[in-house]
């Protein structure tokens, strides 16, 4: 989506403009030589990340002026609407990215009292971006919409292994059950999240704290919208404890949560 951002825009046309944006520098900058800052031992942005996300709050307030912006390298820019948030995660999987693996995720979400109203996880290298509204779920390639059918027949499962203290993720990659099931992965990108929706995946599985997260919440409001079991680790509604399972289907779902269930009492 090209042009001015104009209030007659709706919140997806938005969310749509930004995202595009922001995977637009990201792949203008893939592969090439670019500036790295580090966040810690084993982590770090680049001018990639920086530019990209700048691009995507751009897009959001020549369109949205008043609302609050949370950028996970720019932080929060408060707006005179706090009540509508945009989640903006610039690269989801710098690692892959600075690596010059073609896995990554330019993800934005708007987060209102009534939930997340719209949302974008887009792949800049692939040029494919899944998107949700309140009406359902797609993704944009070339400009057409496809309705996403989640589905388990890839048999495939991502388990994230990353972030410190995160036991569990080793631990299920060391299941002789699961792996008895199913193929496992470990890709370290939330894109993989919207791949469950668009049924290149039959799961995904996280550890750890994802309400109001800039990385999760645009994935997961993409798996909700198109109808996959979405859930935190025990089985309960999202959020109401730590992590995420986010499946195709009720069936897989449920081994799934029965398996995890007896590592959550370790």
């Amino acid at each position: 989506m090209t042009g001015d951002l104009t209030d007659a825009q709706s919140d997806a046309d938005v969310a749509l403009a930004a995202a595009s944006a922001g995977a637009t520098v990201a792949r203008r900058l893939y592969r090439r030589p670019v500036e790295r800052f580090d966040k810690s031992p084993t982590d770090f942005a680049t001018q990639a990340d920086l530019e990209s996300e700048d691009a995507i709050l751009a897009a959001i307030r020549a369109a949205r002026p008043d609302d609050t912006v949370v950028g996970e390298e720019r932080g929060e820019t408060r707006g005179a609407n706090a009540t509508r948030r945009w989640l903006v995660d610039p690269i989801c999987g710098t690692l892959n990215y600075a690596a010059g693996t073609p896995l990554a995720a330019v993800n934005v979400a708007l987060v209102t009292p009534d939930g997340v109203l719209t949302a974008v996880s887009a792949d800049p290298i692939a040029e494919e971006s899944f998107w949700c509204d309140e009406q359902g779920a797609w993704v944009r390639r070339a400009g057409i919409d496809t309705p996403l059918e989640p589905s388990s027949s890839s048999k495939l499962i991502d388990v994230n292994c990353d972030g410190v203290g995160n036991s569990l993720g080793p631990q299920l990659m060391a299941d002789a059950d699961l792996r008895a099931r199913y193929g496992l992965r470990v890709l370290s990108s939330t894109l993989q999240v919207a791949w469950v929706a668009a049924g290149h995946r039959a799961a995904y599985i996280t550890d750890g704290s994802l309400e109001g997260s800039v990385h999760f919440t645009a994935g997961i409001a993409l798996c909700r919208a198109a109808g996959c079991v979405v859930t935190d680790l025990a089985g309960d509604p999202i959020y109401s404890g730590r992590g995420l399972i986010a499946a195709a289907d009720p069936a897989t779902h449920r081994h799934l949560a029965q398996l995890i269930g007896k590592y959550l009492t370790l």
